[in-house]
């Protein structure tokens, strides 16, 4: 529990042993789940709750804060990492109305049974007078559910801004202390959860970039005093900018695509291009993605497994195709032994990208000479495609 400003207070809590989100996502730095007090002089509102996991540390927190009445609880995102507690708050509080949009309300009733003459709904840009304190409502739909929404606290000048600008990391400091260390966190978090929603992410955007912002308070990791630090982060990820940068993931069994990968990695190096690898063996998908949120040029490696695709790369062309970067050429490289279709298989599975696709590399068994040559063209057709989009002179 501590203070932002006066009466606006941080009360959720810090998980710094979970590991995966949503069975899915590493957790390599925790968590937090960040909930928020604002007293006006008439009305107290709880700005979301925290997972249900941590329900005590938030009971407690309300309790030592010596809130002894919530009028408002306000939900920005149904997701039960923000909302799973609510219900346990109303049973301590009975008198206080849940706030939030009719696409939230719709998505609690579903996922926690609260009953619907418990519900406050407001319309994009409504406000809510606290006594000295008025919070006002915008709708920011896909950031990254459709119903999300955000809380300006206009007095303060305070954006309280769910999963927007979050980032998975359990850390002692309430504000912005490390901004490298920050950055990388919500860039992970960013390449993750929000990269496939670039499009509204940019008008959501420019819809909170339009407000007088002092602190930036999201619902994950430290809040920004700071906030054109993550503001313009965000901006310059959701452009479509690229870089002169290739992602290499891959797998090899018997060395052969190991061998291909290396080759091609020294000769876009010697070509000036910075080369990102990764082997899928042991590659922590969370990098994968961070790396795939500006690099103009994705080149997936795989061996043939009977007919088709390594498992781990064909996941890592289901994640890229999920994930949408703004990626603008893709190549696959390979070997195979009898026959298969590895290339085209990998092929089918990132249509979801919008890229070129540069012809693959594919080598019968162990690579050869005449394979390396193949790779040495590649590599000049990849220098040839970033230097026509400006991002080599």
């Amino acid at each position: 529990m501590r203070q932002i400003k006066p009466n606006v207070f941080s009360i959720g809590a810090i998980d710094w042993d979970r590991r995966l989100f949503d069975e899915l996502i590493p957790l390599p730095e925790g968590t937090t789940y960040n909930a928020y007090v604002v007293k006006g002089s008439d009305k107290v509102a709880l700005l979301d709750t925290v997972d249900p996991a941590k329900n005590q540390t938030l009971m407690g927190n309300l309790v030592s804060l010596g809130i002894d009445k919530i009028d408002y609880i306000v939900a920005h995102h149904a997701e039960q990492d923000h909302s799973g507690s609510i219900p346990d708050v109303l049973m301590l509080y009975p008198g206080a109305k849940v706030v939030t949009n009719a696409k939230c309300r719709s998505m609690l009733i579903d996922l926690l049974h609260i009953e619907e003459d418990r519900f406050l709904v407001v319309e994009d840009n409504a406000t809510l007078p606290l006594g000295g304190k008025t919070l006002r409502f915008l709708n920011t739909p896909w950031v990254h559910w459709p119903e999300t929404m955000c809380t300006y606290l206009e007095e303060d000048k305070i954006l309280f801004s769910c999963d927007f600008f979050g980032a998975h990391l359990a850390e002692s400091n309430l504000f912005v202390a490390e901004e490298p260390l920050v950055l990388e966190a919500a860039k992970r978090y960013y390449a993750e959860i929000m990269m496939p929603f670039r499009p509204a992410i940019r008008k959501n955007l420019e819809k909170v970039d339009a407000l007088d912002i002092e602190i930036i308070a999201p619902s994950h990791g430290p809040v920004y005093d700071n906030p054109r630090l993550i503001v313009d982060a965000y901006k310059d990820w959701v452009s479509d900018n690229v870089k002169n940068e290739v992602v290499l993931a891959y797998v090899s069994m018997h060395e052969s695509t190991q061998k291909m990968a290396e080759h091609l990695t020294a000769a876009l190096i010697e070509r000036g291009i910075t080369v990102q690898l990764f082997n899928l063996t042991v590659t922590d998908l969370g990098k994968l993605a961070i790396a795939l949120v500006d690099a103009a040029t994705v080149v997936l490696g795989s061996p043939t497994v009977l007919t088709g695709a390594h498992p781990k790369t064909a996941y890592a062309a289901l994640v890229a195709n999920a994930l949408r970067p703004k990626t603008r050429f893709a190549s696959i490289i390979g070997s195979f032994g009898w026959a298969g279709k590895m290339a085209e298989q990998l092929a089918g599975l990132i249509g979801n990208l919008k890229v070129e696709v540069i012809p693959p590399v594919v080598a019968k068994g162990h690579p050869k000479d005449e394979d390396f040559l193949a790779l040495d063209k590649l590599a000049d057709e990849i220098l040839n495609r970033h230097k026509a989009i400006g991002i080599v002179t």
